[in-house]
């Protein structure tokens, strides 16, 4: 039978990306880490890890070994909890994984009445862009993991934790204070000649615009990349290029000089999901139910729409 700890260090290899940066973690050194992993390649008779000059990369039986490491130390963290419930000890701390975007625009309300109503939980939050996290909820080290998905990006897979849809934020075209779209519902095709501002190939938002092109039978031009809505909004408001921005970030952002509506020929709206075990604490629940009031609450304040 596998040792558990030596699945710990494989995992935490894998999400920390080199041994150097794992043995710090698990307070190992480097040399006695490495006896570990190769302890553990012994007793399963392969290759786990490519050693390289910039970082630890999983073989192909590594990344399959890796997600069952991750379930075993999410189960025994489930069980350690379950036996401290029933001696009465409540959970203290939660753990949280979101992206940029969401932790602008809803977690700072929802950690904030979290706080009020559950001030002996200790909070932490992590930056994490999708499509990762799923491996640290699966392995316990994320408690809860906030996410998303963009029209076009297929869903991870969930590796048997529990995914549940929050919030689904209209994605709208904006424009600069005078465009005709502030006047008419436009569609791809009347914007074709447009500089758009918009993610690198590759990030989610990108490919959700690429997509809606192709499937309206045109070619966008993205002078402007970033992935960061706040740069995208104030290169709009000084009368520079188009976007497609989340109903959401535009509730939060203060009045500008731009205009914004739904496109004509296609309604397009990213995803937001919470992530979490499948036997989560009461914090876990409760952190959930207060992200799901602000979400409401944050497509409530989003500019009408036309």
């Amino acid at each position: 039978m596998l040792d558990a700890n030596r699945l710990r260090v494989l995992v935490e290899i894998a999400h920390a990306g080199s041994i150097a940066a794992a043995a710090e973690r698990l307070s190992f050194t480097p040399p006695a880490l490495s006896q570990q992993l190769t302890k553990l390649e012994r007793e399963v008779g392969c290759a786990l890890v490519e050693r390289g000059r910039t970082g630890a990369t999983l073989t192909g039986a590594g990344r399959v070994l890796l997600e069952h490491g991750e379930r075993v130390l999410g189960e025994l963290r489930d069980a350690e909890t379950a036996v401290r419930a029933f001696a009465g000890v409540v959970p203290d701390r939660l753990s949280l994984g979101a992206f940029a975007s969401a932790g602008k625009v809803l977690l700072p309300a929802t950690l904030a009445a979290f706080g009020r109503e559950h001030p002996h939980v200790r909070l932490s939050l992590s930056d994490i862009e999708p499509p990762g996290g799923y491996g640290l909820v699966a392995s316990g080290e994320l408690d809860l993991l906030v996410t998303h998905r963009y029209p076009g990006v297929p869903l991870p897979r969930a590796g048997g934790l529990h995914r549940e849809r929050v919030l689904v934020d209209p994605l709208l075209a904006v424009a600069p204070t005078g465009h005709a779209l502030g006047d008419h519902d436009l569609g791809l095709a009347d914007l074709a000649d447009e500089e758009w501002i918009c993610g690198a190939p590759g990030i989610h938002n990108r490919v959700s615009l690429d997509t809606a092109a192709a499937a309206a039978g045109v070619r966008l031009t993205v002078a402007y990349e970033t992935r960061d809505y706040e740069v995208a909004l104030a290169l709009i408001e000084a009368g520079v290029g188009v976007a497609l921005v989340p109903s959401s970030i535009l509730g939060a952002a203060p009045p500008g000089r731009r205009v914004s509506r739904p496109l004509r020929d296609a309604r397009l709206a990213r995803e937001i999901y919470a992530v979490h075990r499948r036997r989560p604490t009461g914090p876990v629940h409760a952190m959930v139910t207060m992200l799901r009031g602000v979400a409401d609450r944050a497509l409530g304040a989003a500019p009408d729409l036309p």
